[in-house]
């Protein structure tokens, strides 16, 4: 029997990568940010450290094992509970990837160390590129972000100025909109000039569809958010599900085959809200087989649900 798997989820589908494996290397919410629209909650531990957080071998065992299972993937998402360019072997892990697997790699980061040169290394080494961006000025990188207090937006876009400039891959920037904090007209012309300096191969405009750290976080309807696409530039899209269809945005679905349902369901809720449409996708079973898995982990005190823009999410509780 397989054994369970700690940092391999997946392959699972993606609106932003397709069908991809996600690896999971820095513990849940150590991050250099604490932003008020995480969908994990509050950062424990704000940090600019890098350590190994998570050994390089075991994850690469995982994912050797998953490839011989006749798995496929479009890619290998390099994402986690955290902030990932915090994980000192990243570099390394990358290297071992790469040498077990064609599959391109991908990682998802919120850019505020690429401003360190030891983490553009690291980060070059991936096909595409996943940072993020949600202001263009100080007081609303704070307000919104919640930086460690060594991190500036200036050493922010300065970071990801120098990775565009060494990194031949493609960068796919990610802009989080919380209305009433950075989409304001002045936000939006400081947001587009910081784009730019930037020069990312995409802009991937994104909003508050799920549960949030901050219950006072308000979401951009689907016409605001495509106004605000048009205004930064043709090179935007609308990557936000507005949709009742099911969606992983993040990679971290989990092999069902292998495991409990049960424990599955737990596992994904671990790292994102869900919503029952979103745990059919994830665990390929109907929804009735999904509402008694929902049961029996409410009945245990394990999970909690909470309503978002018309919808319903469960998430685990801590």
């Amino acid at each position: 029997m397989t054994a369970e798997r700690k940092y391999l989820y997946g392959p699972v589908p993606s609106r932003r990568l397709g069908l991809s494996y996600g690896v999971d290397i820095v513990p849940l919410k150590i991050c250099t940010l604490d932003c008020v629209y995480c969908q994990l909650g509050r950062s424990i531990r704000k940090t600019v450290e890098r350590k190994e957080y998570v050994p390089v071998e075991p994850v690469l065992a995982e994912l050797s094992e998953a490839l011989t299972d006749g798995s496929e993937a479009d890619f290998i998402t390099i994402a986690g509970s955290g902030e990932p360019t915090l994980n000192s072997r990243l570099g390394e892990l990358i290297d071992g990837i790469k040498h077990l697997t064609d599959i391109p790699v991908a990682i998802l980061t919120n850019g505020t160390l690429l401003y360190r040169q030891d983490v553009r290394a690291d980060c070059a080494k991936v096909d595409v590129a996943l940072p993020s961006l949600d202001a263009g000025d100080e007081q609303t990188f704070k307000k919104i972000d919640r930086p460690h207090p060594t991190i500036s937006i200036e050493t922010v876009i300065s970071g990801l100025c120098s990775f565009r400039q060494e990194f031949a891959g493609q960068i796919w920037l990610e802009v989080f909109f919380v209305d009433s904090i950075n989409t304001g007209p002045e936000q939006i012309a400081k947001i587009k000039d910081a784009i730019r300096r930037i020069r990312p191969d995409k802009v991937q405009l994104n909003t508050a569809i799920r549960p949030t750290a901050e219950s006072n976080v308000v979401k951009l309807d689907a016409g605001k958010l495509h106004d605000i696409a048009k205004q930064l530039g043709p090179e935007c899209e609308v990557v936000a599900d507005f949709s009742t269809e099911p969606s992983d945005e993040d990679a971290l679905g989990l092999n069902c085959a292998t495991r409990s349902k049960t424990q599955t369901l737990l596992s994904m809720l671990k790292r994102r809200p869900c919503s029952l449409c979103d745990l059919c996708t994830g665990l390929a079973i109907s929804e009735t087989e999904v509402l008694r898995h929902i049961s029996e982990l409410e009945q245990g005190g394990l999970i909690s649900s909470e309503r978002k823009g018309g919808k319903v999410f469960f998430k685990a509780l801590s």
